[in-house]
């Protein structure tokens, strides 16, 4: 489901079928279209449910299936994105994980990418969080 709120400056949101709870609950846009560019809001590997399982590529998998839905919704895919940022909770631990997994979902040329460290994210047991910005037609 795309929900389309345009603003006079040509901003609309998109909320895929699944994420509704995000736009209704937390108050913000799973990604938003300006002009020709989606930006995607930070996705951890959490389910419908907001659970989180205790294994780091499951987890991994889940951000890219996301990632994957939210970008079927508005109209494009992984060969269009132009930059991701990932947040990691133990960055050496999990580090070559998560770059297998990246690599299964995007493909060459590769986009520009920035890792980042941090002690701690919203849910406890999420490990990452990757927000992205992709071209849209």
């Amino acid at each position: 489901m795309k929900r389309d709120f345009p603003s006079a400056t040509g901003v609309s949101s998109v909320v895929p079928d699944g994420l509704e709870a995000l736009y209704d609950n937390w108050h913000f846009s799973p990604a938003i279209v300006a002009g020709d560019t989606l930006h995607l809001s930070g996705i951890i590997g959490a389910d419908a449910n907001l659970a989180v399982s205790d294994d780091p590529e499951t987890q991994f998998v889940q951000v890219f299936e996301t990632m994957a839905h939210t970008l079927r919704s508005a109209g494009t895919d992984f060969s269009r994105v132009l930059e991701i940022t990932s947040y990691h909770v133990d960055i050496h631990a999990h580090f070559a994980v998560f770059s297998a997994v990246k690599d299964r979902y995007l493909p060459e040329p590769w986009c520009a990418w920035t890792a980042i460290g941090i002690t701690e994210l919203l849910l406890p047991a999420a490990l990452v969080e990757v927000k992205a910005t992709a071209r849209v037609d």
